[in-house]
């Protein structure tokens, strides 16, 4: 559950909204609440996760810092994991009974520029994965570039790490703009909201302050995941200039299969039947994930009939069961007709009687009204 974006612990989208977010924390926290879970050490875990994915989404600005850069972004400010301004009386309660906010926090201060990295500590990356590769779990490779801090410059993209004021926002790290009798701030641009440039470009960096390197990293996929799925891989990021290693995101997206459809943790599939099948109720034998499935038609089976197989679709990422696999017939006719087969079916249809003419009664009286309105 550690490995799991802030989304996919609450198990809501990226775009949720605030009133989601909320009866989805209610649900989770209440799942894993200490009273429920006594002694149970992972329980209290995941609780505090629960609490700490709260704790962010339910804040708008350190939602939008988190979605950019993910954890380390919110350390970076400063705040990280302290209490939103939004958090209700049952946040409260949690907190008191394990201490106060989970993971520290408290008013953000400014950083020393000298400590500043130039770059976010955690990465995002997206790989393509097939269907079947996302249904069953898999083992991937991935190789990608992650930042490290220049050894010569200490990061700092300076000369033997000499820095000066930065001339655009006199060392204040932002800049302020007057409109009318109101007055915005926003990040000094030329430094970054440091405070600081450069004095003499590092030659090493060429003043970037980092250097890149490839790297090779080995994932196991989970059964279950599907498209926007996060899976965190621990200290796989960029290195800062202390030695801090941020981690590696990886997000997911599933080509579609030619013949399953996914819908979240069912799978549908579409079954041609002809219509003589359909009509007697015949017995097929249809593919599914995990082998061949035996599907009953009704006497009479309408096109686009649906039959459910419980339990025969996709296993839930989070370990919550597994959905349906749903058969959608598609009724088939023959594209042509010969003597005999025309034949045939009029001896057929002949054989019902008068079960055989059922628009009869219907279109005469309607054809009836009709020549009464021309009289």
């Amino acid at each position: 559950m550690e490995d799991l974006s802030y989304y996919e612990i609450l198990e809501v989208s990226q775009g949720a909204d605030k009133t989601t977010i909320k009866k989805a924390y209610r649900k989770m926290a209440k799942l894993y609440h200490p009273d429920k879970n006594a002694g149970d050490k992972e329980a209290e875990h995941k609780f505090k996760l629960v609490n700490e994915a709260y704790q962010c989404l339910s804040d708008d600005q350190q939602r939008s810092i988190y979605d950019q850069y993910g954890k380390e972004g919110l350390q970076n400010m400063g705040g990280g994991r302290s209490r939103s301004s939004g958090f209700d009386d049952l946040g409260s309660m949690f907190e008191e009974m394990f201490g106060g906010g989970f993971g520290g926090g408290g008013r953000s201060r400014r950083q020393n520029p000298a400590d500043m990295d130039k770059y976010p500590l955690d990465i995002n990356v997206e790989m393509y994965i097939n269907f079947n590769e996302a249904i069953f779990g898999c083992e991937k490779e991935i190789e990608y570039t992650y930042k490290k801090a220049c050894q010569k410059c200490k990061g700092t993209g300076a000369k033997d790490g000499k820095l000066a004021t930065c001339p655009q926002c006199k060392g204040q790290g932002q800049v302020y703009m007057k409109q009318g009798f109101m007055t915005f701030s926003q990040t000094c641009p030329a430094c970054n909201g440091t405070g600081t440039t450069a004095a003499d470009p590092c030659k090493s960096c060429r003043g970037k302050g980092y250097e890149e390197v490839r790297e090779k990293v080995t994932i196991s996929v989970p059964k279950g995941i599907d498209t926007g799925n996060r899976l965190r891989v621990s200290g796989k990021g960029n290195i800062g200039k202390k030695g801090h290693r941020g981690d590696l995101y990886v997000t997911f997206e599933v080509k579609p299969d030619k013949h399953f459809i996914r819908d979240e943790n069912d799978v549908y599939i579409e079954i041609p039947v002809f219509f003589t099948q359909a009509i007697k109720g015949d017995t097929l034998t249809i593919p599914s994930l995990t082998g061949e499935l035996e599907l009953k038609l009704d006497v009479g089976t309408k096109d686009k009939q649906r039959f459910t197989f419980r339990g025969e679709g996709i296993e839930d990422v989070h370990g919550h069961g597994k959905g349906n696999l749903i058969a959608v017939v598609n009724l088939q006719y023959p594209k042509s007709l010969n003597s005999e087969q025309i034949e045939l079916l009029d001896k057929l249809q002949d054989s019902f009687g008068i079960e055989s003419t059922p628009h009869e009664g219907i279109l005469d009286s309607v054809i009836d009204k009709m020549k009464n309105w021309f009289k």
